[in-house]
C-alpha cells in the first residue's frame, strides 16, 4: 500500500466510474475510519452504498453508487474541520485503490438535508469507487502566492507548501494562505469563494502530512 505522501501525489479527482462492486475488506476500512473520525471529532460522517443514481442532477457523475456525506453540528469551524477529516477519508480511499471526487452543492444535498435532524449540518461529500481512469493534475498557483514566509524558508515548511499545493480545491481555486510567523507558527486562513473553509482545512492536512506535526504549531 502506498504511504500518505504518495497518496496525496497520485489523487485525482475523478467523475466518471466504472460502477464495479467494491470489495468488503475496503468498505470495512473505511467504516472503520468513518467511525474513528466521529468518535475523535464530534462529527456525524454517514456512508450511504448503493443508491441508484444520487447525482443526477450532475451529468458530469457516472456510475456514482456510494458517497460519505460530512455531517456534523452547527458550528462557526464545521467545514474547517469536516474538509481536514474528510480528506483522511480520500487519502485511504487512494490508498485502497479508490477514486474519489468532492462534491459541493447538489440536489443530493437537498434531500440529504430534509432527512436530517435540525442540529445537524452537511458541510460536503465524497463520492467515491472505482474510476474510469484516475483523473490528472490540473495547474495551480506558484508556491509565492499561497505562503508568507519572512526571511530564508525552512525546508519543512517547503515541504509542507509542497503537499499542501497538491490539496483539491472546489473549481481549483486555492483561497488558502499559510504564514510563517514571527514566532516560528505556521497560521492557515481563507479567502472568498465556494467552500474555500472546506478547503483550507483539506489544505491544512496536506499540510501536516508534508511538513512533519513534529516541526511546528498551528499558530
Amino acid at each position: 500500500m502506498m504511504d500518505l505522501k504518495e497518496a496525496m501525489e497520485n489523487r485525482h479527482s475523478v467523475r466518471r466510474y466504472t460502477g464495479q462492486e467494491i470489495e468488503p475488506g475496503k468498505i470495512g476500512a473505511i467504516e472503520s475510519l468513518i467511525s474513528e473520525i466521529n468518535a475523535e471529532a464530534g462529527l456525524h460522517f454517514e456512508l450511504h452504498r448503493g443508491e441508484p443514481n444520487p447525482f443526477t442532477g450532475d451529468g458530469r457523475m457516472i456510475n456514482v453508487k456510494d458517497y460519505i456525506a460530512l455531517l456534523g453540528e452547527k458550528s462557526a469551524d464545521l467545514n474547517e474541520v469536516a474538509g481536514y477529516q474528510g480528506e483522511r477519508l480520500v487519502l485511504l480511499m487512494t490508498q485502497l485503490g479508490l477514486d474519489s471526487c468532492w462534491i459541493g452543492n447538489l440536489p443530493i444535498m437537498e434531500k440529504t438535508i430534509a432527512e436530517l435532524k435540525s442540529d445537524y449540518e452537511l458541510a460536503c461529500i465524497i463520492a467515491f469507487g472505482y474510476g474510469e481512469d484516475h483523473g490528472k493534475p490540473h495547474e495551480g498557483k506558484p508556491m509565492s502566492e499561497l505562503c508568507k514566509v519572512d526571511g530564508e524558508m525552512p525546508a519543512w515548511f517547503k515541504e509542507g507548501m509542497r503537499y499542501a499545493m497538491l490539496a483539491p480545491t472546489a473549481i481549483n481555486q486555492q483561497k488558502f494562505l499559510f504564514t510563517l510567523e514571527a514566532d516560528g507558527k505556521v497560521s492557515a486562513t481563507y479567502g472568498k469563494g465556494p467552500y474555500s473553509q472546506v478547503d483550507l482545512g483539506i489544505a491544512k492536512l496536506h499540510f501536516e502530512l508534508g511538513a512533519g506535526k513534529d516541526n511546528f504549531e498551528w499558530a
